[in-house]
């Protein structure tokens, strides 16, 4: 609700909060629906219906997460940075790490193992070998 008050040559427009409406009765406890449109009251009877029960099972979204662009051997991730113009406009960027597929031939385990390592990784892993890289970032390729 707005009012509008004058003091001496400026008026003002203040604006005051409409107070709640009082509270009804719900309507399961009178067992109809109200609803007043332009001044026509509008009601019809509910039938009874049983009490809606929660679902107990907890919600599983439908969706696998996707691999998050983060190389498992180096930690190495996504680097906040800005884009310079011509102008000197400043937009932020993502620079993203060089993640590749990579199928790595892994001495203990006498078979390839199929990794998503940034080249870092890999080079990395061409110098000391698999296994110590492996070992130093804690992951167990067994179950790769």
């Amino acid at each position: 609700m707005a009012t509008l008050a004058t003091l001496g040559s400026s008026s003002v427009l203040r604006f005051q909060k409409p107070e709640p409406p009082k509270t009804r009765p719900s309507s399961q406890l009178l067992g109809f629906v109200t609803s007043q449109l332009s001044g026509v009251k509008i009601s019809y009877n509910i039938p009874d219906l049983a009490p809606i029960k929660p679902i107990s099972a907890p919600f599983t979204p439908a969706l696998r997460p996707v691999a998050r662009r983060v190389c498992p051997f180096t930690g190495k991730k996504a680097n906040k940075a800005n884009k310079v113009s011509f102008s000197n406009h400043k937009t932020k960027k993502l620079q993203f790490v060089n993640l590749q597929y990579k199928k790595v031939w892994w001495e203990a385990g006498k078979r390839y193992v199929k990794l998503r390592l940034s080249t870092k990784a890999l080079k990395t892993i061409e110098k000391n070998g698999l296994d110590a890289v492996a070992k130093k970032a804690g992951i167990d390729l067994r179950k790769e």
